[in-house]
C-alpha cells in the first residue's frame, strides 16, 4: 500500500513536534519552545489544517524568532491569540493580549484579501524557529555573536528542513532590514537557499518607532510581496 504523501501543513506540524532543541552557551538565556505545550500544538494543527492542507508551494517570509506574546503563545508566527481568533477563525481560551508585530501583519493580511488568500501564497516563519528570553525579556538570535555561533548549525539544519515543506526557491522575503537581513543574506550566499531575497522593515520596528507612517509601510509591503509573486 502506497504511503500517504504529506501535505505542506503535515510537514510543518511534524517539524515542530520533532525539533531537536539546541543548547545556548549561557544559563541566563532561556529557550521559547511553544510547541512543547500540547495546547499550542492543538492550535497549530487547527491552523495548518485550515490553511495548509495541500501540496502547493509558497513564498517564504522570514521573521527573526518567536517572542513571548505572539507566536511564543500561539505557536503560529506573527499571530497573537486575538489574531488567531478574529482573523484566522480559530477560537481559543488564551489570554487575549495583542502583540505589536501581529497587529501590523494582520492589517497587511486583511489588505491582501484575508488569511485564506494570503496563506495560499505565503508561509510566515522565522530564521530561528525557537525564541529566547534573557533576564525576563525577549532576546534575538543575533543579539549576541556567541549565541548566533552556538545556534548556527541548528539554524542551517532547520532552514533546510523548512524548505522541504514546499518553498519556492526563486525568491524569499525577510522581515527586518538590519541584522536579520544581513545575517540571512550571509547564510543564503553560502548555502544558496534562494535565488533572490527581498527585505522590508520588521513589523515591530514599524509599530514601535514609525507608527504614524503605518500606511506607508503597508503600501511598501504590498509592493514587495506582489513583486515576489511576480
Amino acid at each position: 500500500m502506497r504511503a500517504k504523501r504529506l501535505t505542506f501543513g503535515d510537514k510543518v506540524l511534524k517539524f515542530h513536534k520533532t525539533i531537536a532543541l539546541p543548547r545556548t552557551y549561557s544559563r541566563r538565556i532561556k529557550i521559547i519552545y511553544p510547541h512543547g505545550n500540547a495546547g499550542v500544538l492543538r492550535h497549530t494543527k487547527k491552523f495548518l489544517n485550515k490553511f495548509f492542507q495541500d501540496k502547493k508551494k509558497r513564498t517564504f517570509v522570514f521573521g527573526i524568532n518567536p517572542g513571548r506574546f505572539g507566536s511564543g503563545v500561539t505557536g503560529i508566527p506573527f499571530t497573537d491569540p486575538v489574531a488567531l481568533q478574529d482573523f484566522c477563525g480559530i477560537p481559543n481560551i488564551l489570554e487575549k493580549r495583542r502583540e505589536l508585530s501581529s497587529q501590523f501583519i494582520y492589517q497587511f493580511i486583511e489588505l491582501w484579501g484575508g488569511a485564506y488568500v494570503f496563506y495560499k501564497q505565503f508561509f510566515l516563519t522565522a530564521v530561528s524557529p525557537i525564541g529566547f528570553i534573557r533576564d525576563g525579556t525577549n532576546y534575538n538570535y543575533y543579539d549576541d555573536p556567541k549565541l548566533f555561533s552556538a545556534l548556527r548549525p541548528f539554524i542551517i539544519s532547520s532552514m533546510k528542513t523548512q524548505l522541504a515543506f514546499g518553498a519556492r526557491r526563486d525568491v524569499a522575503i525577510v522581515l527586518g532590514t538590519g541584522k536579520n537581513q544581513k545575517l540571512f543574506n550571509k547564510l543564503n550566499q553560502q548555502y544558496g537557499f534562494f535565488q533572490k531575497v527581498y527585505a522590508v522593515e520588521h513589523p515591530r520596528f514599524i509599530m514601535q518607532y514609525q507608527r504614524e507612517h503605518v500606511l506607508k509601510y503597508l503600501e511598501k509591503y504590498q509592493r514587495v510581496f506582489a513583486k515576489a509573486l511576480s
